[in-house]
């Protein structure tokens, strides 16, 4: 379980992240939303240890962040940023291959050539595992960090749980390759893994979330299971739009029409 008590960042002055406590348990898919400047991915930050907080703390499996060991922790926490800056080439296999940097000293076994195998080819992109990533799409570059992040938590640790936190991990994707890595991302649901997703789109929260948080301001507004939490009335009060749940007659999921 992650565990984030009295959490607050601040950058230029401004409260980023406003005295945040929440808890998110293993075996379900969480998708943090919210207005672009709510705090969403500044908590995230903290959260997985990519920024420190400026007061609060964050806890794995009842152990607080600042007293784990880092390579340790890397093993078994993965994170996929919102689409990470490269200025030099390197192959697309060699960047999936830093996913299990933690998980060996001076070279990869046949164990990590093979999850770095099996990740190219779940996000299907065993076909230019030799091309050099600064030639990628943006989605293809997604995807390729997408099998990164998968590589580095293949591996369950002996005790605990795994950790893997995405921020916007569809935003440069087609509709195709969106419903595929969230159906990854949901398929590594389990009772020992603790999966974090960040979403822009309210629809797509729906189709894959079991539990929605709604952030605004810096706050989490709401959350619960999902579709249940959402409302019209959240939709307006988070996002200032006005907004109608329905039934799909085709699926019988809940879908949200704006305007």
């Amino acid at each position: 379980m992650l565990r984030i008590e009295n959490l607050v960042c601040r950058a230029g002055g401004r409260v980023i992240v406003d005295d945040i406590t929440a808890g998110f348990p293993a075996g379900m898919m969480h998708v943090i939303v919210g207005p672009n400047g709510s705090g969403k991915s500044t908590f995230l930050k903290a959260f997985s240890g990519d920024r420190a907080p400026d007061s609060g703390r964050v806890l794995y499996d009842g152990v607080a962040a600042a007293h784990l060991d880092k390579a340790g922790l890397a093993r078994r926490r993965a994170v996929m940023s919102q689409l990470p800056e490269l200025h030099f080439p390197l192959r697309v296999d060699d960047i999936v291959m830093m996913g299990r940097y933690p998980h060996f000293a001076w070279r990869p076994a046949a164990r990590d050539r093979e999850v770095c195998r099996m990740a190219m080819e779940q996000l299907g992109i065993s076909g230019f595992a030799d091309r050099d990533y600064l030639t990628l799409s943006g989605g293809e570059r997604q995807r390729v960090q997408f099998a990164r992040a998968l590589a580095q938590i293949a591996d369950q640790p002996a005790a605990g749980s795994r950790y893997f936190f995405l921020d916007e991990p569809v935003s440069s994707l087609d509709i195709r390759y969106q419903h595929q890595l969230l159906q990854t991302a949901r398929s590594l649901v389990s009772d020992t893994m603790v999966l974090i997703v960040i979403l822009h789109d309210l629809n797509l929260a729906l189709q894959y979330a079991d539990r929605i948080v709604f952030m605004k301001e810096g706050r989490i507004v709401a959350a619960g299971d999902s579709p249940g939490i959402v409302t019209s009335g959240l939709v307006r009060e988070v996002f200032d739009v006005s907004a109608h749940l329905l039934d799909d007659p085709y699926s019988g999921a809940r879908v949200i029409v704006y305007g």
